[in-house]
């Protein structure tokens, strides 16, 4: 067979298509940001002043449908993949009630510079009626998809003291999954960490950089990992799991003194996280080779 011509070799490299990378696009309508991953509709970030906080819903795994879901009669607060926190000087940034507090947005905003990613700019301010506002937040979402079976959330937030702030024990703490009732334990799901330990029972209060939960979903398998970035303050949290669908690490349930979190006026706390939506189980995702990638 006659041999191909060095450079003619580069050329037909060079122009290969890149088929892990998918084209994401975003619009903002109204009080959301609706984020679309080739011709799928991914997620909507929700900003509305009448809810609670910003959150993402639906969730949509590869299949096309959310992995998560948005409250119900039992957990009116679980709002899918959201950031909150409760017991903050007093106030309640995490359940049911304005009057108890909020986290209300300033700014959203889109900045799109490449066809395979987009990123979000939020600005937020934690507010209730009749008492300071404690804490100011900036955020970064990037949305991007590193193959077409794994959509991903980076979620970047810069948390201001704007006084100094208490806040007491609670499981009801910063980032947070709930998961779609289909793909819970208790309706046959697994919900596993980086150290291989299954279900609430063995992974409730423990400490670990990353955690999936995923389930049967039609003929396949399909989930959602979150994963802490060692840079984190209180890395790695320990987690708060539940059989049912829900997943966080909260660093708030199980403070230093065991009493509570001080954070001074001025001080920032940075957080990262990262969320992975797939198709296949842990392994097949290959998650802990994302979390090494996360971690460089």
């Amino acid at each position: 067979m006659k041999k191909l011509p060095l450079l003619l070799l580069v050329v037909c490299v060079l122009v290969l298509p890149s088929f892990g990378q998918q084209k994401i696009r975003a619009e903002k309508i109204g009080d959301r940001i609706d984020i679309y991953i080739g011709n799928l509709f991914f997620t909507s970030y929700h900003f509305a002043s009448n809810e609670k906080y910003p959150f993402f819903y639906p969730v949509n795994g590869p299949s096309g449908a959310s992995v998560t879901s948005k409250r119900n009669g039992t957990y009116p607060h679980h709002s899918s993949l959201f950031f909150g926190c409760d017991k903050v000087n007093g106030g309640n940034y995490w359940q049911e009630g304005l009057d108890r507090g909020q986290i209300v947005t300033l700014r959203a905003e889109i900045d799109q510079k490449m066809d395979d990613q987009v990123v979000i700019h939020n600005e937020t301010v934690w507010t209730r009626p009749g008492a300071n506002a404690p804490i100011k937040d900036i955020r970064k979402i990037t949305i991007s998809s590193p193959s077409p079976s794994v959509f991903q959330i980076d979620f970047e937030v810069d948390m201001e003291m704007l006084e100094d702030v208490v806040i007491e024990k609670t499981n009801h703490s910063l980032f947070s999954g709930r998961m779609d009732p289909d793909l819970a334990v208790v309706n046959g799901g697994t919900l596993i960490n980086a150290e291989g330990e299954k279900g609430e029972k063995e992974t409730f209060g423990k400490q670990s950089p990353w955690m999936d939960f995923y389930g049967k979903r039609g003929d396949g398998i399909e989930g959602m990992a979150i994963m802490q970035h060692p840079s984190n303050a209180w890395y790695p949290s320990p987690w708060f799991t539940r059989d049912y669908g829900f997943f966080s690490p909260t660093p708030m349930y199980w403070p230093e003194n065991d009493t509570a979190t001080h954070l001074s006026k001025g001080e920032v706390v940075k957080l990262k996280y990262r969320v992975l939506v797939h198709s296949g189980d842990h392994v097949q995702a290959e998650i802990a080779k994302y979390f090494d990638t996360y971690t460089k």
